[in-house]
């Protein structure tokens, strides 16, 4: 586990949190359970999304295409970084939304602490087809670990990183909440 923040700092000014990576690293499973460790709200990005556009991220990338994907994800990281001081809440965003640059300035400008959860390709690669789930851009191992490659960087800007690789989401939650001080 790395971490780029000052815990003692972090702990007494969180109260929100966001959750990076890639597809399949558990961003929704463990954003669930450190939403009702904590008492606070769980909020997927990608559901947010869905529930604008009345349509499947699936049907947004085959019906509009990625550009206008993530123009409707930044307009939704927008709102709910904009809701953050009614209630705390940690939201994981999808797979995407931390390599664009203008979502990095948002969650910067917020001064919300973001934590990448990472994992050998090969897991996360394992882990989405256990899920059997579409992924719009999960079509085969080389793209998938090319666009990993090129994501990575970005992820590692985060304020926290932590393992995911070879541990069951409580034990990933408990690794955040710890190193965040909460």
């Amino acid at each position: 586990m790395n971490t780029r923040v000052s815990v003692p700092e972090c702990a007494q000014k969180v109260r929100a949190l966001v959750l990076v990576g890639f597809m399949g690293a558990g961003k929704s499973s463990v954003g669930e359970i450190l939403g009702r460790r904590l008492g606070w709200a769980f909020e997927d990005l990608d559901e947010r999304i869905q529930q604008r556009e009345g349509r499947s991220i699936e049907q947004i990338f085959a019906e509009s295409g990625e550009l206008f994907f993530r123009r409707v994800e930044h307009a939704a990281l927008q709102e709910s970084i904009a809701e953050l001081g009614t209630n705390p809440r940690v939201v994981a965003l999808g797979g995407g939304a931390f390599a664009q640059p203008e979502n990095i300035a948002l969650l910067e400008k917020a001064a919300v602490p973001t934590v990448f959860l990472d994992g050998s390709v090969d897991e996360l690669f394992r882990r989405c087809t256990e899920q059997g789930r579409p992924r719009p851009l999960q079509s085969d191992l080389e793209l998938f670990r090319n666009l990993y490659a090129t994501r990575r960087e970005r992820y590692m800007t985060a304020s926290l990183r932590v393992d995911t690789s070879g541990k069951d989401v409580e034990t990933v939650a408990t690794e955040v909440a710890v190193a965040l001080g909460l």
